[in-house]
């Protein structure tokens, strides 16, 4: 009894982390983030991408597939999509996690 509950204590659920990101994020914000990102999935969490679009960057759609498909190559040693990148209003979103 008192043994399950320690185990149960110690292996705390890998959690769903996120990371949101603009469309006009500069370099050295982006390396910031990643870093966090790997940081997460180290730590053995599945991290979902949202990249969110402002006003008028609702017209250029295709720029977010490109931001994911840049993450997702800056990311590539240590990580793997989950599922094809999905747009839910506003935002654009993919699950990764370790591989």
């Amino acid at each position: 009894m008192k043994e399950a509950q320690k185990n149960r204590r110690s292996n705390k659920a890998s959690e769903l982390k996120q990371m949101r990101f603009g469309l006009k994020i500069g370099q050295g914000d982006l390396d910031i983030k990643l870093r966090k990102v790997r940081e997460f999935l180290q730590e053995g969490h599945k991290v979902r991408i949202q990249i969110f679009y402002r006003g008028r960057e609702m017209a250029h759609k295709e720029l977010g597939y490109e931001m994911i498909n840049k993450i997702g190559t800056l990311l590539e040693e240590e990580a793997v999509f989950e599922h094809q990148p999905v747009m839910a209003g506003r935002n654009l979103s993919v699950v990764i996690r370790k591989k």
